[in-house]
């Protein structure tokens, strides 16, 4: 037999031997059944490939002004405290219910500014982490990552002070309209009331 008929022979054996697992539901899918070593292995390296692969080209403005790192924290309070916590918070009860769970980004430090960028605006696959940038503009995506940078060396007092003095859920328009969604994305929470969708 040549060697072309194993090959074939051999990979469609593999391919009816995956489908069968797939559709058996061996595979237990629960978020409180952590994956196999190598299943995680493989999506982290799949992860970070993929990142990589994606920001450069990326370019970061100025964060270190204080204006930004305001704003980012008004944005980060709102939308991302939830899970990724803050300064004097034990634990988060909806992180803590997620997997895999998402970094404690009030003792993470981020280094690289336009992965944390690029992952703030498109998401990641099957994780919980929304895309954010369909609903935020570039420079207020980088107004996060300015104040993300910042974080891990904030006391309680002085986070709650930045959240208090910030513009609160304030952000421009990110990519709803390429995904045919006509509407202004301008919110103000914290102290004001205003949170505003023309539709």
């Amino acid at each position: 037999m040549k060697p072309i008929t194993w090959i074939l022979g051999l990979l469609l054996l593999v391919a009816v031997g995956a489908g069968a697992f797939v559709w058996s539901g061996a595979y237990n899918i629960a978020a409180d059944d952590p994956h196999w070593a190598v299943t995680e292995r493989v999506l982290e390296t799949v992860r970070e490939r993929s990142i990589e692969a994606r920001i450069p080209g990326i370019v970061v403005p100025e964060l270190g002004d204080e204006a930004r790192v305001r704003k980012g924290a008004g944005n980060y309070d709102e939308m991302c405290a939830d899970c990724h916590r803050h300064p004097g918070e034990d634990h988060s009860e909806l992180g803590g219910g997620m997997y895999p769970a998402p970094p404690d980004l009030s003792e993470h430090r981020i280094d690289d500014a336009a992965e944390a960028f690029w992952v703030i605006k498109h998401g990641i696959k099957m994780t919980g982490m929304p895309a954010w940038g369909k609903h935020m503009d570039d420079e207020s995506i980088f107004d996060v990552v300015a104040f993300l940078r910042q974080l891990p060396e904030l006391s309680e007092s002085r986070y709650d002070e930045l959240v208090e003095s910030s513009e609160g859920h304030s952000h421009g328009r990110g990519d709803d309209r390429e995904a045919g969604v006509e509407r202004e994305t301008d919110h103000v929470h914290a102290d004001g009331t205003e949170h505003e969708h023309d539709d």
